[in-house]
């Protein structure tokens, strides 16, 4: 007589966000599948759609379950130094957890849980005299600042911790000192400047060209 398997083992939401956590950073977004998931918590794709619809509902699950561990900072009431400092602590809480910029950069893919900080940097443009529709504008551009200038940190951070000469080292090891005279003078100390931490500075540039 064949063996009976029986039902696949009960899992619950929980398990399923913390299994889904596991994946994506062993594997990246990409390779969070509902099999991969199901293969991870030891059960069923179907029984996974019990309790989420699609990726894109478990992906907001992580992202409520990620912001909800963030402590809120005191924001100054200057409305332009309050935007730089929102925008500053989304910086941090997102650099915590690399995976969370590949999602957030899908306009469409929103958690409640993090909305705390566009909500702050739009109401304090607003404030400082911008239209509701011009604050959001403001946010977009910062939010693209910020998510490029993170995933340029990570990229660089994975370059050193690799080691070897880069493309870029050899490229600037032959510059004709001629044509690009600035860049021949600073080529030596290029990844030393490139490796200093500017983003404060950068989005204080960027608040202070916006407003009025």
């Amino acid at each position: 007589m064949p063996t009976r398997t029986g039902r696949p083992p009960k899992i619950s939401r929980a398990e399923i966000v913390a299994a889904a956590l596991r994946v994506i950073e062993e594997e990246g977004v990409g390779g969070l599948t509902m099999r991969r998931l199901a293969r991870e918590v030891g059960s069923t794709a179907m029984a996974i759609y019990h309790h989420v619809r699609d990726k894109q509902e478990l992906l907001l699950l992580l992202l409520d379950d990620y912001a909800a561990g963030i402590p809120r900072p005191e924001l100054p009431e200057e409305p332009g130094e309050r935007m730089v400092a929102a925008a500053t602590a989304m910086r941090e809480a997102v650099s915590g957890c690399a995976w969370a910029v590949d999602v957030l950069r899908a306009d469409d893919l929103m958690s409640v849980g993090a909305l705390w900080y566009p909500e702050r940097i739009v109401d304090a443009a607003v404030r400082a005299g911008l239209t509701l529709e011009e604050a959001v504008d403001a946010y977009r551009i910062i939010w693209h600042y910020t998510a490029g200038e993170i995933g340029g940190r990570a990229a660089a951070r994975k370059r050193r911790q690799e080691g070897g000469d880069t493309h870029r080292e050899r490229v600037f090891a032959e510059l004709d000192a001629e044509e690009f005279p600035r860049l021949s003078e600073v080529a030596g100390r290029w990844e030393e400047l490139t490796a200093r931490d500017t983003y404060a500075k950068g989005v204080r540039a960027i608040v202070n060209g916006l407003l009025p």
